[in-house]
């Protein structure tokens, strides 16, 4: 029996602890390896939150910024009970929670600052969890995304901790963009501050670009023993310079990662999905699930800047509830550049398209929250625009009615490393428009599953998405034994983690 601790700052296995697909990838891998036989543990930190319904496991004690610090484990119970999964949080007053999902904070003027001081007081802790046996005795440690990095820097640099080193080290890339660069010295968020017994080696941790800042996602590349992404395209992607906003490739970290795969250590396995024991929704829902929404963030406080809108929003979708569209596109995402740059850069594009869904007696509905400017622009296109119902909210009930319900799901990432809700949406047969990038050229193929669209240059992209857009709306309006076809076929696809943990296995955990 192999014996594995996941190491990152999602885990949607337990309530409240999800931003992104990260939560989903850190819930999903830990059941398929227990269903091996082999043990897993899984540590995230409490964000002052996490632990308050735990069970108290041991005190961790260590040395950050040359005094003493003492953190706390608790074992918390998950949504779900699995055998040889055992989930646990690590609490200390200043891992605090951020505004992004609870979990991340958005520093604009120092970039990665509040978020630095927790996660590495929480790799700290997690060290000394591993060092006092608190897992047992370890055979792969497997970390996720820059959050949990600093573990490959303690166990490498700090004199307290080389017993890390007799266990493998794999590390997983989510988002490569995000890649908590901090300075090295001169700065309360800076490596030298926490852990100034540690003669640093600029050369070995340092960012390309800033080289008097620490880059931790090229520290996880560097140092891992195996390197992780989480599909085959987002590889040979990643492998490649960005050339923004055409291309969005290695993100300055392009000579890291072939290195890493010169070395044999760089992998591109698909993420997956789940197709036993889904959250059912019924039919019939969607506008109701919209409304029930809207109430319930009038009532919150956080939501009175924006009142007046959702209150539109509502009225738009009572037109539907008697007057039900022929046609609905939907999208479900985090208001970033990544998930919306074509529509936000041209909205005469986004336009055009809700104009030839207009001629179908269609509507398009976007769910989602984020970026201020990117919400702003959805607002403005949702009062100018009637067949753009923008909800600015988060509700799982009517995500799950939208991926349901709707005809049509809308993908336009700029990049995806992998994505699941275009995986999502497929299994209920609900065919995707998406941007053929990373995990998307994966996962939807054109005029099979989904449709597609691509291009050397942004204009091309951009011509072809409202062209792929046009062809997808055109086969449904006049060839429906196609279109059925392809909505048979993406509800048939399957991307299962059976067939991921096998190259899991194969290729990052056994080697």
């Amino acid at each position: 029996m192999n014996n594995f601790l996941f190491v990152s700052a999602e885990n949607d296995a337990i309530p409240d602890c999800k931003a992104g697909g990260m939560g989903d990838v850190v819930r999903d891998v830990p059941r398929e390896i227990s269903k091996r036989e082999d043990r897993v543990h899984v540590i995230v930190p409490s964000y002052n939150r996490l632990h308050k319904n735990g069970i108290f496991k041991t005190k961790l004690e260590f040395s950050l910024r040359g005094i003493p610090y003492t953190a706390e484990l608790y074992e918390v119970i998950p949504k779900r009970v699995d055998k040889n999964i055992t989930h646990y949080v690590i609490h200390h007053p200043e891992i605090t929670e951020g505004g992004i999902a609870h979990i991340y904070h958005d520093d604009p003027t120092e970039p990665f600052y509040n978020d630095f001081v927790k996660f590495i007081i929480f790799c700290t802790a997690t060290a000394e969890a591993i060092k006092v046996g608190a897992f047992g005795d370890l055979d792969i440690v497997h970390m996720h995304d820059w959050h949990s990095a600093a573990l490959l820097f303690i166990k490498t640099y700090h004199p307290s901790y080389q017993d890390l080193k007799k266990m493998r080290y794999v590390y997983t890339i989510h988002n490569l963009a995000i890649q908590g660069i901090r300075p090295f010295y001169n700065n309360y968020a800076s490596v030298n501050h926490w852990f100034p017994e540690i003669q640093l080696d600029h050369n070995a941790l340092m960012d390309s670009r800033y080289q008097d800042c620490i880059n931790l996602m090229a520290v996880g590349i560097r140092f891992a023993d195996a390197v992780h992404t989480v599909s085959p395209s987002y590889k040979e992607d990643v492998l490649l310079p960005s050339r923004r906003p055409e291309f969005i490739g290695g993100e300055s970290l392009e000579e890291d990662l072939i290195r890493a795969n010169n070395e044999g250590r760089l992998f591109g396995i698909l993420n997956a999905s789940n197709y036993g024991n889904v959250r059912e929704a019924e039919k019939g829902y969607l506008y109701r699930n919209t409304v029930k929404a809207i109430f319930r963030w009038l009532q919150e406080n956080s939501k009175k800047y924006k009142a007046d809108f959702l209150a539109h929003t509502g009225e738009k979708i009572m037109q539907f509830v008697g007057n039900r569209p022929k046609f609905i596109v939907s999208s479900v995402a985090r208001l970033t550049e990544q998930k919306f740059y074509f529509l936000k850069r041209s909205p005469e594009a986004f336009e055009e398209m809700l104009a030839r869904l207009n001629e179908i007696d269609g509507i398009f509905i976007l769910l989602g929250t984020g970026d201020p400017d990117y919400e702003e622009f959805f607002r403005h296109m949702s009062y100018h625009h009637k067949n753009f119902v923008f909800t600015n909210g988060q509700s799982e009930d009517l995500i799950d009615s939208m991926y349901l319900e709707t005809d049509l799901y809308f993908m336009p990432s700029l990049f995806e490393p992998c994505g699941i809700s275009q995986m999502l949406a497929m299994r209920n047969g609900n065919p995707c428009l998406v941007h053929h990038t990373g995990g998307l050229k994966d996962t939807v193929k054109h005029l099979k599953t989904g449709f597609a669209f691509s291009g050397d240059t942004y204009d091309e992209q951009i011509k072809n998405m409202v062209k792929s857009f046009d062809e997808a709306l055109t086969i449904w309006e006049t060839d429906k034994p196609t279109w059925k076809k392809i909505k048979a076929n993406a509800k048939k696809a399957r991307f299962t983690w059976e067939k991921s943990l096998d190259a899991y296995y194969e290729s990052l955990y056994l080697l």
